[in-house]
């Protein structure tokens, strides 16, 4: 059994075609600029991968991984199926590569100083083709002109969003939107 079909067996089909999309884009957008592409799809098939586990038990299994590293996290346990699916994609599918690690553990919050690959995850997590939110479209625009951009892009929509809805911010994300949008190319819906 190969890798995609293994994953495909462990989620739901919903959750796999969006994760099947996330792996197609990140690897696009990953060779588009310069960085590996097969880590970016393995890390997009994977990044999911805790993301139907229920929050208590995503809660109890970071605490057995070790890596609950925000007071957020415990606030917001959805925060952590990025970290425990890295953990997962390690002890069960036996990938170790740090940078496809990174891109899993940090696709739903972003890190200031995330590699290329994760910064493809991130993106395509977010703009996939399957999201139709109103300002998607403009995500994949600038994702495919300048992935930094598209970072900052994303991370300040997902700010925003969760600050309309009064949802706790991860710092880490804020943290990620003010390193992306430094280098001062972010366009599109200021």
């Amino acid at each position: 059994m190969n890798l995609t079909e293994a994953v495909a067996a462990r989620m739901a089909p919903v959750r796999f075609c969006h994760a099947r999309r996330v792996a197609e884009l990140a690897r696009r957008l990953a060779e588009r600029h310069g960085y590996d592409g097969e880590k970016a799809f393995v890390a997009g098939l994977l990044h999911d991968l805790a993301r139907d586990v229920e929050l208590s038990l995503l809660l109890q299994k970071a605490l057995a991984f070790g890596i609950v590293k925000h007071k957020e996290e415990v606030l917001v346990p959805v925060l952590l199926h990025g970290p425990v699916a890295a953990a997962l994609a390690a002890q069960e599918f036996g990938v170790h590569d740090p940078e496809i690690l990174e891109a899993i553990a940090v696709h739903s919050t972003g890190a200031p100083q995330m590699g290329g690959v994760a910064q493809a995850v991130f993106v395509a997590d977010a703009v996939e083709p399957g999201r139709t939110y109103p300002a998607a479209e403009t995500g994949r625009r600038l994702a495919e002109q300048d992935l930094r951009c598209a970072v900052a892009f994303v991370a300040r929509q997902s700010l925003r969003y969760l600050k309309e809805n009064g949802k706790p911010v991860d710092p880490r994300t804020e943290e990620t939107y003010q390193a992306f949008a430094s280098s001062g190319t972010e366009t599109g819906g200021r």
